[in-house]
């Protein structure tokens, strides 16, 4: 499907099926992809592949066509995941229904082996992903596998929890630090946490997160581009209308005293809370009105049912007072055969060049650190990705 317009009439079917699917993810919904293709998309051209059986759809891949420069300096055109740039869209993948993975993996391998582009898919779920299934499939007919760990998702498991029994869980020092901090505040000040609940009430709130983020950043004498642009701020406007629509939206402003402080922008999807985005009023620092943001959407999120709160990608230091778990976010890049062979030729090349270089220009004892660094499987040959591939899938 290359056309928009058909991406519009897929809504329905597309979430029933990501609901029957085991890759399901709020950042593969169509409510986000949608927006995300709408205002984000550039200058890519819609690839999305489709496969039905009897009529009922059992498979997509959401995928979009680039112009690439490649290694070695090959132009070409290449597919990737439609979401994978600009936003944090984790945890995409193909979309295939439980127990037709075996006959639309084969499908997509022969509908793909046709095409022959590269085909890059990142921000996968690196231990558990359906694309590992196609990487297999492809390199059975000559593609080559390039593999890659992109991130770290820190995530705390909720199931089983009250919200006494997660505290109990952190660190004492982190934990006195925030049960003071809400006191202090509480005690200090009229403190409200409170969800946007109706169109409105998102609208504003959005343009809250916004300022605040955006103060919190300034007040650190740096930029964020997580709401630089128009077209950035579009989106989120058209996927926060849409989450709430479908009851998804976590979008929360806390006031002392009537005026914001501190935002939290997420969605609770399948038993998930997905925390997106925050921000709060430098001014307020002293009261750590981020810290207590973040500790009452995880007690909200408790409350709800989730039995996962999800951080995201990214290794910051705030997130770890909160999460002790983490899962790797991943990159599959295949290349078929005709470009692998060209690949391989330079690459040999390159390692060549880099052999001589050693030799003429670093001290010896580098030299014996890179070949150990070599050695060690620091600079992967393609055998080695192969083996992991192959080793993951068994």
């Amino acid at each position: 499907m290359e056309n928009v317009a058909d991406l519009e009439k897929l809504r329905g079917e597309w979430d029933e099926l990501l609901q029957a699917s085991a890759s399901n993810s709020f950042f593969l919904t169509w409510e986000w992809l949608y927006p995300w293709w709408k205002h984000l998309s550039g200058d890519r051209k819609l690839c999305l592949v489709t496969l039905r059986s009897g009529g009922e759809l059992i498979a997509i891949a959401p995928l979009a066509a680039r112009p690439r420069r490649l290694v070695g300096g090959l132009a070409g055109r290449s597919l990737e995941f439609v979401g994978a740039d600009r936003v944090c869209s984790d945890y995409l993948d193909l979309i295939i229904r439980w127990g037709k993975e075996t006959e639309a993996v084969e499908a997509l391998g022969e509908y793909l082996g046709r095409e022959m582009l590269t085909l890059e898919m990142a921000n996968l779920r690196r231990t558990s992903c359906l694309a590992a299934a196609l990487a297999v499939e492809l390199e059975q007919r000559g593609w080559s596998p390039r593999e890659q760990t992109i991130g770290v998702c820190p995530f705390i498991p909720l199931a089983g929890h009250s919200w006494e029994s997660y505290l109990a869980t952190l660190g004492p020092e982190h934990r006195y630090n925030f049960r003071r901090r809400l006191k202090n505040v509480t005690n200090a000040s009229q403190l409200r946490f409170e969800q946007a609940r109706s169109p409105a009430e998102a609208q504003a709130a959005l343009a809250g997160l916004v300022a605040l983020h955006n103060m919190r950043w300034q007040g650190r004498g740096g930029g964020s581009d997580a709401f630089n642009r128009s077209d950035l701020i579009a989106f989120h406007e058209e996927v926060c209308r849409f989450a709430l629509d479908r009851g998804w939206l976590r979008l929360f402003l806390m006031t002392m005293n009537g005026r914001p402080v501190a935002s939290l922008y997420g969605f609770l999807y399948n038993r998930t809370f997905y925390f997106v985005q925050s921000g709060f009023d430098p001014a307020y620092g002293k009261h750590s009105v981020g810290l207590l943001a973040m500790g009452l959407a995880i007690k909200s999120a408790l409350e709800e049912g989730a039995e996962e709160y999800d951080m995201l990608r990214g290794e910051e230091p705030y997130k770890f007072h909160w999460a002790r778990e983490t899962r790797d976010l991943g990159r599959l890049d295949l290349y078929p055969p005709r470009l692998s062979a060209r690949l391989d030729l330079h690459t040999q090349s390159m390692r060549r060049a880099a052999r001589t270089v050693v030799r003429r220009v670093l001290p010896k004892t580098m030299a014996e650190r890179i070949a150990i660094a070599r050695r060690a499987g620091v600079w992967a040959s393609l055998t080695q990705a192969r083996g992991r591939s192959a080793s993951e899938n068994a």
